[in-house]
């Protein structure tokens, strides 16, 4: 569910826009950025083996800091979700109209994308097992083309066929800031891998192993793509498809359609790991009093979140069908900030609890796996999530406020029920 939820699109659009702003140096970018997010998912590791339940970053930020922060950390996380399903859902049709023109149609994009998601969404009501079974496979079949691309394109360089460099279009320090940012929306998405750790075998010993591992397969991957792109396309910002691309220089029309449909399977690979995981996060809320009871329904026969799957599968489909989604990357990327921010500043806050709770009991379980330099690594986190999200526009700040202001009416509405009860 990691590498699911981390591989999706942008390591098939990345790569050549990175590689346009920065040259060759891009390749310390990618570097960079997988430095900055292991950081950060070492103290999502550590925190994360605190809990059983359910809830993700959600749980950690409310066990952490309050109800409020929790809340706000719960519409954060689901409404970063909601825009990147969409955006996948779009994405894949863009794809499968490269074989299909019909896609493109009205009737069509409201056709495939309904089964793209409606396909999903029966698959995890009738079980997490089947759910996470889907998911395994998705990842494995992204994984692999992935491998053998970076593979074949590093023969490709070592051959001596590599393209003349292109020239960096923005090598400034606003060049740098924003590749980080997009490249932070690559790296991003463990996150949702936690939310439904309620049903997971051993979730304090498998959240850190399954953290660590996937950042460090992924990080070679991406690399490995990377030095590809760079080899083999002396202008690789110019197509929005740079893998594709790519691969037609090294195999001809044939390469260019594999890597078409491993995108496409990415994608849909990328969807199945959410629709498996993000339910469990409304199920959550619901299940700790801040959401209606409806959405912590769990189904009679198969024993899933089937009203937090359909909303989740509904909403996904309703922005899959707006325009302009593909804008909502940076906003994504922004959205995931946040509560990465978070939970860096609460691995400090229990590592205190811990120290003040030694002869009585601390209010969350003791951390199973212990953070090297923890302490170092959740400055760098909190750092790197403050500077990078500067760096979004007065549209991208605009939809943050709002999720703000809804999350705090939210919370005020659950605080005034809870009063009132108390009462």
């Amino acid at each position: 569910m990691v590498l699911n939820a981390i591989i999706g699109t942008g390591v098939f659009v990345l790569p050549g826009t990175i590689a346009g702003m920065l040259g060759w140096p891009s390749m310390f970018a990618w570097t960079l950025a997988a430095g900055f997010t292991a950081a950060m998912i070492l103290c999502f590791a550590e925190v994360a083996s605190r809990f059983t339940e359910a809830g993700g970053a959600y749980l950690y930020a409310e066990a952490a800091f309050g109800r409020f922060f929790g809340i706000q950390m719960g519409w954060m996380m689901y409404f970063a979700r909601c825009i990147s399903a969409a955006v996948q859902a779009n994405l894949f049709t863009t794809y499968l109209a490269e074989f299909w023109p019909w896609v493109e149609t009205q009737s069509g994009t409201i056709v495939v994308s309904a089964l793209f998601i409606g396909l999903l969404a029966v698959i995890n009501i009738r079980g997490v097992g089947t759910g996470a079974r889907v998911s395994d496979i998705f990842a494995t079949i992204k994984a692999v083309p992935l491998l053998l691309f970076g593979l074949l394109g590093v023969a490709w360089l070592m051959s001596g066929k590599a393209a003349a460099p292109g020239i960096a279009s923005d090598p400034t320090m606003h060049g740098w800031l924003q590749a980080l940012l997009l490249l932070m929306f690559a790296y991003g998405g463990f996150e949702s891998a936690l939310i439904p750790l309620g049903e997971a075998k051993d979730p304090r010993r498998d959240a850190p192993f399954a953290l660590l591992f996937g950042i460090g397969l992924v990080t070679a991957i991406y690399l490995a793509v990377q030095v590809t792109v760079l080899a083999t396309l002396s202008d690789p910002a110019i197509n929005n498809r740079p893998l594709a691309e790519a691969a037609r220089v090294m195999f001809g029309t044939g390469g260019a359609v594999v890597i078409t449909v491993a995108a496409m399977l990415s994608v849909y690979g990328w969807m199945a790991s959410n629709m498996l995981m993000v339910p469990r996060l409304t199920m959550a809320m619901a299940q700790r009093g801040d959401l209606p009871k409806v959405f912590g329904r769990i189904h009679p026969a198969f024993r899933t979140p089937w009203v937090s799957i359909m909303v989740f599968a509904v909403v996904s489909l309703f922005l899959a069908l707006q325009a302009g989604l593909l804008s909502n990357l940076t906003l994504s990327a922004v959205s995931r900030l946040l509560p990465y921010g978070a939970i860096c500043l609460a691995l400090p806050v229990f590592r205190r609890r811990d120290r003040q709770a030694i002869g009585g009991s601390s209010d969350v379980g003791p951390a199973l796996f212990r953070a090297p330099a923890g302490m170092l690594m959740s400055v760098i986190g909190m750092v790197v999530a403050v500077v990078l999200t500067t760096r979004m526009s007065t549209r991208e700040a605009i939809a943050m406020t709002i999720v703000v202001v809804v999350a705090s009416l939210h919370w005020a509405s659950v605080a005034r029920r809870r009063s009132g009860r108390t009462l």
